[in-house]
């Protein structure tokens, strides 16, 4: 699987070319367009229990899209719902814990678990909740806005807005906790963060989507009244 990012970042678009019956998992509506022959297939990953697992904890569709390309190959492109960029992660036998809603696609080689024990630790943080995908492969992963990639040395510790949060390899430690007392969050407008210790990258976006939220509803619901 060949994978060209364009027009990045602010729009950015996934070209996936595949080799003959080559199989790629897509996270329902990211599909954009796909060449004459490629065969589409929509099923619950993991089984159904772990897909409802993953639809409500995960925050990602209860279904997923298996797109198969013909004896000559074809081509998909992929882009997210929100404005913003896209990456491509490549595994070697390891595990990376992405944000639910930046999870595109992904080769059907990778395992895709919303089970594992630090899952429970992010849930209700802004509604962010992590995947954990491990095995060898590429992922496809979108960021609302650009995405900053920051490479922690040993024993680093690094603070991210839960919002901000997009990616990090499995074996940075991370703790989930308040930016500060239940005055400071309130006032400051913050609420949780993520340390994290390194070493290890770490993928973060630019934009927050509860950040937006927060400046828009507001002057949606003035309007009403």
């Amino acid at each position: 699987m060949d994978v060209e990012i364009m027009y990045r970042p602010s729009y950015s678009l996934a070209l996936v070319r595949l080799a003959p019956h080559e199989e790629i998992r897509v996270e329902a509506g990211s599909m954009v367009s796909m060449s004459d022959g490629v065969s589409i297939q929509t099923q619950a990953t993991g089984g159904l229990l772990k897909s409802l697992a993953r639809s409500i904890a995960g925050g990602e569709s209860f279904f997923q899209n298996v797109f198969r390309a013909p004896a000559e190959g074809g081509e998909i492109t992929l882009a997210p719902a929100l404005p913003g960029d896209l990456a491509v992660l490549e595994l070697e036998g390891q595990s990376m814990l992405i944000q639910s809603g930046s999870f595109v696609a992904a080769e059907t080689s990778l395992r895709i678990d919303t089970t594992w024990g630090g899952a429970r630790a992010f849930f209700g943080s802004e509604g962010l909740f992590m995947l954990r995908v491990s095995g060898s492969g590429k992922v496809i992963v979108s960021a609302y806005g650009a995405l900053h990639r920051r490479d922690l040395s040993p024993g680093e510790r690094y603070t991210v807005d839960s919002g901000h949060l997009v990616a990090f390899p499995d074996h940075i430690g991370f703790k989930v906790r308040p930016v500060g007392g239940i005055k400071s969050t309130f006032l400051s407008k913050e609420g949780l963060v993520v340390d994290l210790t390194g070493p290890g990258p770490v993928y973060i976006q630019t934009r927050s989507i509860e950040t937006f939220l927060s400046w828009l509803l507001p002057k949606i619901s003035s309007r009403r009244e």
